[in-house]
């Protein structure tokens, strides 16, 4: 049986390395090093060890997305999406991808090669909580007044910034997730109201974006 190919030794040696040590631990040498390889190899298939770090978030990034997505698929009401994001953000922790792309934003800061693929990597989970959105919400009267493109931004960033939040202050974490929570209870409920009442609310929440 065939074992993974060199380049993705070398993707897996960057992964590794960046959570164990950090992304400013990621050199030729360190990633050659968890290989198993000829750092020749990583300019040979990458061109550059910055390459190899962009192509490594993206890849591991879209590998995970598509790991969840029948389980997206499944998601039924809003309420749902966040107990599946739960469960997201805990294995995601687990395995250390939190912490991959927690340390691609930092190295994201200074623009360039690793800012565009960080964006195209969390741009993957968005598109997967907006398609998500969109069915859950089709027939919503939440979208008169928020779009899912917004709403799958915010969910997303929420919870990468708690999972960085957490490291500092895990129970403000948890009350910020179980505020996220309740606000999905409501509107289950406020979707579950009869016509008259819908109506109703549907009335004070026009009147109230006027005067914002």
């Amino acid at each position: 049986m065939n074992g993974p190919s060199t380049k993705q030794r070398l993707i897996d040696g960057a992964l590794e390395t960046i959570r164990t040590s950090g992304i400013t631990a990621v050199s030729a040498r360190t990633v050659a090093a968890a290989a198993g390889t000829n750092q020749a190899l990583i300019f040979y298939h990458f061109g550059s060890v910055e390459e190899l770090i962009a192509q490594a978030c993206v890849t591991a990034t879209e590998s995970r997305v598509a790991h969840f997505r029948d389980r997206f698929a499944e998601v039924t009401t809003l309420g749902e999406l966040l107990d599946l994001g739960r469960v997201i953000h805990a294995e995601e922790r687990a395995e250390g991808n939190m912490t991959v792309l927690a340390q691609a934003l930092a190295g994201a800061q200074g623009g360039g090669r690793l800012a565009e693929a960080t964006r195209q990597a969390l741009d993957n989970w968005v598109r997967e909580v907006r398609a998500t959105l969109d069915r859950v919400l089709a027939d919503s009267p939440v979208l008169e007044f928020a779009e899912t493109e917004g709403l799958a931004h915010a969910v997303s960033a929420g919870f990468l910034g708690l999972t960085l939040f957490e490291s500092v202050n895990p129970e403000g974490s948890e009350q910020a997730l179980a505020a996220l929570e309740q606000l999905a209870v409501l509107v289950d409920v406020f979707e579950g109201l009869g016509p008259v009442a819908t109506r109703a609310v549907r009335a004070k929440l026009r009147k109230t974006a006027k005067r914002s």
